[in-house]
């Protein structure tokens, strides 16, 4: 009896072992592995996250509400989650991507200096099909009613990223010898009723809005603009929110990217 329970014991133990190998095969690869190994490659880009003050969200309440989750865990995730989709959609493309928020202690040091060295830029969305660089407008003035106002459109402008310091491109290109940068400016997450104790139809739809700047190892504005998305208001967690709209975004972001960059190519081929 002491034998039959030592072997039984035995593949138990045995059957664990495999389980684990066998799921731990199945484990996505994570963002951390191929950081630091491919310092050499020439289509390394570098996913700069958005800065803490430039989350902009209409629906924290409903997804406190059901989650629980605080103003700082809310943001992380999203953070964090728009980060890792960008991550994989220029893996996809045969980039090799560096996501500063793969490990936020090793990399806090250099984000505080890119947010220390960048503004931004209320601007015009530039056509992504025909990229033009956007260009900080004067603010026109008039008269109405005797009193000088300026201008305040708002509609068809995005939150644009300029670098003011003309060492940061340089400083992170000897650290991550990185071609391309891409700066996630802003993200929005509009709601149709703003006050939580509104009444929201059954049709009323959010909206999630990303802002980004890719800048070239020359220091050059490649690409721009926004990427937006409609969800579904019962969408109230955000592993939910990510899974089911950041995918789109990120993917578009990096066709955008590696349009502009094939044709920045052939253009300077037939010069």
């Amino acid at each position: 009896m002491k034998y039959r329970f030592l072997l039984i014991y035995c593949y138990f133990v045995m059957f664990l072992f495999i389980t684990k190998i066998i799921v731990s095969q199945e484990m996505p690869t994570t963002r951390k592995s191929t950081a630091d190994k491919e310092l050499g490659s020439n289509n390394k880009i570098l996913i700069i996250p958005f800065e803490n003050k430039m989350y902009m969200s209409e629906i924290d309440y409903y997804i406190n509400r059901e989650t629980k989750l605080n103003m700082k865990q809310i943001r992380y995730e999203f953070r964090d989650g728009l980060n890792e989709q960008l991550y994989y959609a220029f893996k996809k493309r045969k980039f090799n991507p560096i996501d500063l928020m793969s490990d936020t202690v090793k990399y806090n040091k250099d984000l505080k200096f890119i947010y220390g060295n960048i503004t931004y830029d209320y601007v015009k969305i530039p056509d992504p099909n025909n990229y033009k660089p956007p260009v900080k407008e004067k603010k026109e003035k008039g008269i109405q009613q005797g009193q000088i106002v300026a201008e305040t459109e708002t509609e068809n402008k995005f939150m644009n990223t300029r670098v003011l310091s003309p060492s940061l491109i340089p400083y992170l290109y000897q650290k991550y010898k990185a071609q391309y940068y891409v700066f996630i400016n802003e993200l929005d997450l509009k709601a149709s009723a703003v006050n939580p104790t509104d009444y929201i139809p059954e049709t009323a739809k959010r909206k999630v809005i990303v802002h980004y700047t890719v800048y070239s190892v020359d220091a050059k504005e490649i690409h721009s603009g926004i990427v937006e998305k409609e969800f579904e208001k019962t969408l109230n967690t955000p592993k939910a929110i990510i899974k089911n709209n950041f995918s789109f975004i990120a993917e578009t972001i990096a066709e955008r990217v590696v349009n502009q960059v094939n044709k920045n190519i052939t253009n300077e081929k037939t010069k």
